[in-house]
């Protein structure tokens, strides 16, 4: 997806972004790289300039966050560009060069900023060419991180038992009414959300469906309200209210892995940002994002202050 003539307007709208999260506290947490540095004390990016961006929902802001924290600690001089206000600013700034460093998802990027309509549920496969298509756009896509934030459907332990549930195919064989399920309206209206999946699993489309908020949707699996319901599988609800989720066997779930990604002219440039964010990446697993985006949207912690207390506990940062 190449964006043309955005960049004056994308420079304006993210310097006047600085200023806004400098008032809402959102910086990023101080501290030194502990590893990688060198015998005479120099760290990795000491003399680096480099700009951070991330979207604005929970888990993007902590994204952007550990990654603001960890280059500054590595000697960087960053600028903090997180929590960019619409779901594209962002990623405009990545495109046009006004960010160096931000977050995506392989399956966002595929289907929302590549516009593909293959279905590839392989995850290596994807990122790929993912990783192949972004050269284009001036921006490499590093190794992903071991969390992959899909679309799942999550269910109670007891609902689980009582009705011998392990994928979503034997969801899928219970009667309508045996099974009501909750989705939110965005699944329920997106070109790769529900008709597609009831296709894929061969269900008659209609019946046993309730759409409610997203938030929403997470408390009436485990009220009651509904048997199954769609979820983000990185959410920290899941680990709270000790959700499990069902097995999508017929892969028809993009993956949505998690990935830094990184401007190409920056990485020639400063060629360390590879090893630094690996350093953070290879940590990032499911049950870590459900524990850290738990304190985000659970306990009413800052984003800077989850990112920051993780990687000290981590040991990346002192």
């Amino acid at each position: 997806m190449r964006i043309r003539g955005t960049r004056p307007l994308v420079v304006a709208l993210l310097a006047a972004l600085v200023v806004t999260l400098g008032a809402c506290g959102l910086e990023s947490s101080s501290g030194r790289f502990v590893r990688g540095e060198s015998a005479d004390g120099q760290r990795p990016l000491d003399g680096a300039k480099i700009t951070v961006t991330s979207k604005s929902f929970s888990e993007g802001v902590l994204l952007g966050k550990i990654s603001t924290t960890i280059l500054q600690a590595a000697g960087a001089d960053v600028t903090d560009l997180t929590n960019a206000p619409g779901s594209m600013s962002s990623r405009q700034a990545m495109v046009s060069g006004a960010a160096d460093v931000s977050w995506e998802y392989t399956g966002t990027v595929w289907v929302s900023y590549l516009k593909q309509t293959d279905t590839i549920s392989d995850s290596g496969e994807l990122w790929r060419r993912v990783r192949d298509s972004e050269r284009a756009n001036g921006i490499e896509v590093l190794t992903p991180a071991p969390f992959n934030n899909t679309y799942a459907f999550g269910v109670t332990p007891a609902q689980k038992a009582k009705f011998g549930l392990r994928t979503l195919t034997d969801l899928f064989r219970l009667p309508p009414g045996d099974r009501p399920l909750c989705v939110d309206p965005e699944f329920q209206s997106r070109p790769d959300g529900l008709a597609p999946l009831l296709e894929k699993y061969e269900v008659p489309p209609g019946g046993g469906v309730r759409t409610m908020d997203a938030g929403v949707v997470y408390s009436a699996i485990s009220g009651g309200t509904c048997l199954a319901g769609d979820v983000y599988a990185t959410d920290g609800r899941i680990r709270k209210l000790g959700l499990e989720l069902l097995e999508d066997d017929r892969k028809y779930f993009l993956p949505y892995d998690g990935v830094p990604e990184v401007r190409s002219d920056a990485l020639a440039k400063y060629p360390a940002i590879k090893d630094v964010l690996g350093t953070v990446s290879r940590l990032l697993t499911n049950e870590t994002m459900q524990e850290l985006n738990g304190e985000i949207d659970i306990e009413g912690r800052e984003p800077a202050d989850v990112a920051g207390d993780w990687l000290r506990r981590e040991g990346l940062v002192k």
